[in-house]
């Protein structure tokens, strides 16, 4: 074949659909370094895993009463995760010893402030970048901070150029505009899970409208990892509070991997099913190693 012609190459990936270790962090960084090994074990050469999934979304932000849910803010500040530190080594330690992209969210803890942040750490262990949520919901103001726009969508690798956004970005054309900009080969989008609130279910469809669109009309790969939940992030059983129970129905979890065009590549797990989807994608990597 002539140089510079195009030469698709396959690519397994991943998406980890599961139900995080609560307001637990050493517990949930044994969990993901468990899923970063069996993904490896399963030949994917990246795995990407739900919004937060260290340690949980807050679904107590949407739950009963503001005072209420400040009850949980101090142990989900103190399980939040800080970049370089011992429990984030032992990530990347796993990411290099399978040899194995990873793709984290997290709730990162940066001083004094909270932010949702995703990370790709590559197949060496070495952190490529971490980018901060720009775009928070109303209520995720409440204990996060915004990032700053400018913060990398789309990281060059040695696999193709990966994109990441977290959920509720899907739904602000800008967010796929600047991918389409950035030149995006995989988009990797972070949900913290789909719940039914107030009997009301519009979320799932939309959400899943949501991350179709950009396989459709940004003619991209995509891979949406979910969380999976037990009442809204079982703060019901630990804060015993029976309205979370009322207000919220699960599963949650609704991971996907679509390719250009839409098609689905994995089948999906049932809402209530732990695992994880695999899929190779093609692409043309013949113009990465000049990036």
């Amino acid at each position: 074949m002539s140089k510079g012609a195009e030469v698709p190459t396959k690519v397994r990936v991943a998406a980890v659909q599961a139900e995080p270790r609560w307001l637990d962090l050493r517990a949930g960084v044994q969990q993901a370094i468990e899923l970063i090994e069996a993904a490896a074990a399963g030949g994917a050469q990246l795995v990407a895993f739900p919004e937060t999934f260290l340690p949980g979304y807050p679904w107590w932000l949407w739950l009963d009463s503001v005072s209420w849910g400040q009850g949980f803010f101090a142990r989900y500040r103190t399980n939040s995760l800080t970049v370089g530190r011992t429990e984030f080594r032992r990530i990347a330690d796993a990411a290099r010893r399978h040899r194995i992209h990873v793709v984290l969210g997290f709730s990162e803890r940066c001083g004094s402030s909270l932010y949702m942040s995703q990370c790709l750490i590559d197949d060496r262990g070495v952190l490529a970048g971490v980018r901060r949520k720009p775009e928070l919901t109303p209520l995720e103001h409440r204990i996060f901070r915004a990032g700053e726009i400018t913060e990398p969508y789309v990281f060059r690798t040695d696999i193709g150029r990966i994109g990441v956004q977290g959920g509720s970005e899907q739904l602000h054309l800008p967010a796929r505009r600047e991918l389409e900009r950035t030149g995006a080969q995989v988009h990797i989008v972070s949900w913290p899970g789909f719940i039914i609130a107030r009997d009301v279910d519009w979320g799932v469809r939309v959400n899943n409208a949501a991350t179709l669109w950009y396989a459709v009309v940004g003619n991209l790969n995509v891979i949406a990892a979910c969380s999976v939940m037990d009442v809204a992030g079982s703060e019901s059983r630990r804060g015993g509070v029976e309205p979370a129970k009322q207000l919220v129905r699960g599963p949650g979890g609704h991971s996907r991997i679509y390719a250009p065009g839409g098609a689905e590549l994995a089948s999906p797990l049932p809402g209530h099913e732990q695992g994880i989807l695999y899929a190779d994608l093609e692409l043309d990597l013949s113009c990465e190693s000049a990036a």
